[in-house]
């Protein structure tokens, strides 16, 4: 009895240095930095810390410039969405026929203030590519044009099937808390881009390519880069911001 019970004292023993063992090698997980920001309609946003950015993780959805002027909506009338230079919005409807979203011709950032809430701005390229260069791009290939990366545009997704396509081994992980989704985007000459609605994410930036052209960010649902090129101003696309 002696011996079985100076047995189970080692035993006992070594149990409890495997749970130390154990407790050693787990990643501690920090939680994210989360908060909310309100626009100018009384649109609340939730919003999230990634590396030293602060970015709302929805897509803005407002109809007033900062300064309180309306902004155009144009739904259906591809004529006056291809030449209104103040800048307009149109809806996205799911399959449905629920508005999930707003798409903005570039134009809307620059008149009557630009719409982003106080204390927020649309990013700029420079914004974005630190932004995927948190997430593992390199500078070089940040500064590149075209799809870059491996995955850091699957950590930007939300993870299919909610508001992605799935498609084979490419699926958002959403590692980084942004929660892209995918609500197409609208042509520069009024038509809605194909397949749009579940498959694809495009995002303004703030600069200029040229007079009539500024650079923008894509995500699709057979991709698991971030495309990165310049487009018409005419186009519509999702507007994220990023805190001042």
């Amino acid at each position: 009895m002696k011996y079985l019970s100076i047995r189970l004292i080692y035993i006992l023993a070594g149990m409890s240095l495997l749970v130390v063992s154990c407790k050693k090698d787990e990643k501690e997980t920090i939680p994210a930095e989360t908060g909310t920001v309100t626009d100018i309609d009384g649109n609340t946003y939730a919003t999230i810390k990634i590396g030293n950015q602060w970015w709302m993780t929805e897509d803005l959805r407002v109809i007033h410039f900062a300064n309180g002027t309306i902004i155009h909506k144009e739904q259906t009338d591809s004529l006056l969405w291809s030449t209104d230079s103040a800048g307009a919005y149109c809806e996205v409807m799911d399959n449905n026929q629920v508005k999930i979203g707003i798409l903005y011709k570039w134009n809307v950032m620059q008149n009557n203030g630009g719409v982003a809430p106080e204390g927020w701005h649309v990013p700029d390229d420079a914004e974005w590519k630190e932004l995927e260069q948190h997430l593992g791009l390199t500078i070089t290939e940040s500064d590149n044009t075209g799809w870059r990366g491996s995955n850091e545009g699957d950590k930007l997704k939300v993870p299919a099937p909610a508001s992605w396509t799935p498609y084979g081994e490419v699926w958002g992980t959403n590692e980084s808390g942004f929660s892209a989704k995918a609500i197409g985007c609208r042509m520069f000459n009024g038509g809605w881009g194909y397949p749009g609605l579940f498959a694809t994410g495009f995002w303004w930036s703030s600069s200029e390519q040229t007079s009539t052209t500024a650079f923008y960010r894509h995500l699709d649902y057979k991709k698991s880069g971030v495309y990165r090129d310049a487009t018409s101003k005419t186009y519509g696309f999702s507007i994220r911001c990023v805190k001042d």
